[in-house]
């Protein structure tokens, strides 16, 4: 339903900093300044959609994107759905699943440590791998040093 041009495209979701997840989305090629986007998400297919709570707004006051709180991933997936209207005319709906973990954004390792002596003519690094709310085990991370001569 709906006519052609009217569903946002670009859809994007990233986690960061362990549970806050932003969404964004551009407004159709035929939408115009009065269209307004709503966005709903569940994590299974057996609980209600819910409503997004905090939008990010463009320059006409459209919804772009919508920006989450207390997100826990735990290898679930996520069920998003973006509908909307302007004049009171439907627009075309937009529906994508996205399996959390994929689009999390790991913060930087914790608490590194590098220890120089002259006697060994060598470093140790060390450090704890970044928060995560859904990895478990350490032998999951893998990480590259860059080390540069001063």
């Amino acid at each position: 339903a709906g006519m052609n041009g009217t569903a946002i495209e670009n859809f994007a979701c990233v986690i960061f900093n362990v549970s806050f997840m932003n969404c964004t989305w551009h407004v159709g090629r035929t939408a115009s300044g009065d269209t307004q986007y709503f966005l709903y998400w569940k994590t299974s297919r057996k609980e209600d959609f819910t409503g997004c709570q905090n939008y990010i707004k463009d320059n006409y006051g459209r919804h772009t994107g919508c920006r989450f709180q207390n997100v826990a991933i735990e290898n679930k997936r996520a069920y998003f759905l973006v509908n909307g209207s302007r004049n009171g005319e439907n627009i075309q709906s937009y529906e994508k699943t996205i399996v959390l973990y994929t689009i999390e954004r790991l913060t930087p390792p914790l608490n590194v440590t590098v220890n120089c002596t002259e006697a060994s003519h060598g470093c140790e690094i060390q450090w704890q791998p970044p928060r995560t709310s859904h990895v478990k085990r350490r032998a999951c991370f893998k990480y590259e040093i860059a080390i540069e001569n001063k």
